[in-house]
C-alpha cells in the first residue's frame, strides 16, 4: 500500500509514517514550515516528503491519503482529495486500524508529562526484555526515533487529547483502545477546541470507557478533575499513585535518591535522572503501569538509571563560554513553572535566563496569559518572543517589573540574550515548535559577544 500523509513533520504524524513503512508500505508525504528533530527523522528512514500542500500531490496514485488533525478544509490538497472522491483517513484510524489492532497497548494521557512518561515506560518494558513497539511525541535518547514497529504485542503510545482530524473532531486517544492507561494529570489546554475543562473531562471519560474489565487505570490521586473523571464511571482496574496513595515517591523536592514504594512498602531506590518532581511523579506513573505487563517495580525502577531522556526536554543545546542553552517543550504555565523549578533544583548556582515562544493554539488566544507572571517567577530574567500574538505580551508580563522583556523582533532577543549572559548562567528556551532556529543564533551570539 502506498499511504501519503498530509502534516507528516508533527510528532504524531511522522511517527505514523515510521510505523507504516516499518509495516512495509510505501511512504510518502507533504508539510510546510518544517523543522528538527522530525524533519531530520523522516529524511533519515528514507521517507519522500513535499513541501507545502499543492493540490498536485492528488495525481499520485496513492491507496490512501491520511490526513493529520493540522489540515483543516481550504487546504488545496484536502479539497483536491474531497473533490475527487480519493479515499483518505485520520492518523489515528490508520494506525488503529492497521498498527494497534489485537496489541496490549499502554497509553499515557495528561495535559503534561505525557511524553517523558510514556518514554520511560518503553524504556522500562525494552530494559525487561519484552521489545515493545512504540510511538511518543518526541525522541526518546534510549532510542533515537519516536516510533518503532517490533514483533512484541505490547504497544507504549503517548494518548493526546487533541482532536484526531477535519472531519473526526473525538480526542486521537479514543482510537486506541487500551488496556493499561496512565492518567497522569487534567488542566484546561487546547483552548481553540475546548470550551472548558468539563468538555476535557468528557474525553477523558470516554478514554476510560474503552478500557476492558481487567485493563487498568494508573491515576494521579492529587487530580480532582481525574477524580471527577472516574466518578462518572470506571470498568477496570484502578490504582492510584501520588502522596497518600498505594504508589507513592518519595521525597519529592529533594535531589535525594527516589525512593517508590507500593502500598507502605518499599520497593526501590534510584537516583533519578531527571530533576524535578514532576518528573519523579512521572517515573511514578510508569512503574506503577509497567507491573501491569509483568515487569516488577524493582526492575522498572533499577532501569530508570539508564534512561537518557527526551529531545526538546531540558535538552543541553551546546555551552559557550560558560553559558548553558537548553532546548524544552514547555509551553502551557504549569509546564513552563515545572521546568523552571527543575532546573533551579538541579542547577541552583547561576542565573535562569528565560527565553519563551508563546505558540501553541491556546497561547496566541491569550486564554493563559494572566497565568504567565507567576510561571516564570523563579527565573532571573525573561525575554518573551510576541511575534504574532493576539494579545499584548508587555502587559501580562509586566508584574515582572523589569526582568520581563517582550521582543516582536528574534534578532534584538538573540543579541540582548548574548549581552546580559554571563558564565555560569543558564539560558533556558521554551516553545512547543522550531522558534526560529533560536538555540542555534544564540550560542553562536554568545560566542561572538565581546561581554562573555
Amino acid at each position: 500500500m502506498h499511504i501519503h500523509i498530509l502534516g507528516i513533520c508533527g510528532t504524531f504524524m511522522g511517527g505514523v509514517a515510521l510505523l507504516a513503512r516499518a509495516a512495509g508500505h510505501t511512504v510518502s508525504g507533504c508539510d510546510a514550515n518544517v523543522y528538527p528533530p522530525m524533519s531530520t527523522q523522516l529524511a533519515e528512514q528514507g521517507i519522500a516528503l513535499t513541501d507545502g500542500y499543492d493540490a498536485s500531490q492528488a495525481d499520485i496514485a496513492a491507496d490512501m491519503f491520511v490526513v493529520g488533525n493540522a489540515v483543516s478544509r481550504g487546504n488545496p490538497l484536502l479539497e483536491a482529495i474531497l473533490e475527487r472522491g480519493l479515499p483518505y483517513t485520520s492518523g489515528p484510524q490508520w494506525l488503529s486500524e492497521h498498527v494497534l489492532q489485537g496489541r496490549w497497548v499502554l497509553a499515557v494521557a495528561g495535559t503534561h508529562g505525557k511524553t517523558t512518561t510514556t518514554s520511560m515506560l518503553a524504556w522500562m518494558l525494552e530494559d525487561a526484555g519484552l521489545n515493545p513497539g512504540f510511538l511518543i511525541g518526541g525522541v526518546p535518547g534510549n532510542f533515537g526515533v519516536s516510533a518503532r514497529l517490533t514483533e512484541s504485542p505490547f504497544f507504549v503510545i503517548e494518548a493526546d487529547e487533541y482532536d484526531t482530524a477535519f472531519c473526526d473532531k473525538r480526542s486521537k486517544f479514543v482510537h486506541y483502545r487500551p488496556r493499561t492507561v496512565i492518567l497522569n494529570n487534567l488542566e484546561f489546554d487546547h483552548a481553540d477546541i475546548f470550551a472548558d475543562l468539563a468538555a476535557i473531562e468528557t474525553q477523558f471519560h470516554h478514554l476510560v470507557r474503552t478500557v476492558p474489565g481487567q485493563g487498568r487505570i494508573v491515576a494521579n490521586g492529587g487530580e480532582d478533575s481525574l477524580r471527577r473523571v472516574l466518578a462518572r464511571g470506571c470498568w477496570s482496574e484502578l490504582e492510584w499513585f501520588g502522596p497518600d496513595e498505594v504508589w507513592q515517591v518519595s521525597p519529592l523536592d529533594e535531589d535525594a535518591a527516589a525512593s517508590f514504594s507500593l502500598a507502605g512498602r518499599e520497593v526501590g531506590q534510584v537516583a533519578m535522572p531527571m530533576s524535578g518532581s514532576h518528573n519523579r511523579m512521572n517515573a511514578l506513573a510508569a512503574v506503577a503501569a509497567a507491573r501491569h505487563v509483568g515487569v516488577t517495580a524493582e526492575m522498572a525502577i533499577a532501569s530508570l538509571a539508564g534512561f537518557r531522556g527526551i529531545k526538546r526536554r531540558m535538552e543541553v543545546r551546546g555551552t559557550v563560554r560558560g553559558v548553558t542553552v537548553y532546548d524544552d517543550f514547555a509551553h502551557h504555565p504549569t509546564a513552563i513553572a515545572l521546568t523552571v523549578a527543575g532546573l533551579r533544583q538541579r542547577e541552583p548556582q547561576g542565573r535562569i535566563l528565560a527565553v519563551l515562544e508563546p505558540r501553541s493554539n491556546t497561547m496566541k488566544l491569550g486564554v493563559m496569559k494572566n497565568r504567565l507572571p507567576e510561571s516564570l517567577a523563579r527565573a532571573d530574567a525573561v525575554f518573551c518572543y510576541a511575534q504574532g500574538l493576539g494579545w499584548d505580551a508587555a502587559e501580562a508580563l509586566a508584574p515582572l517589573g523589569d526582568k520581563g522583556r517582550c521582543y516582536a523582533d528574534l534578532a534584538a532577543l538573540v543579541a540582548d540574550v548574548a549581552a546580559v549572559a554571563r558564565p555560569g548562567d543558564h539560558v533556558l528556551v521554551m516553545s512547543n515548535g522550531g522558534f526560529g532556529g533560536v538555540h542555534e543564533r544564540l550560542l553562536a551570539a554568545l560566542a561572538s559577544c565581546p561581554g562573555n
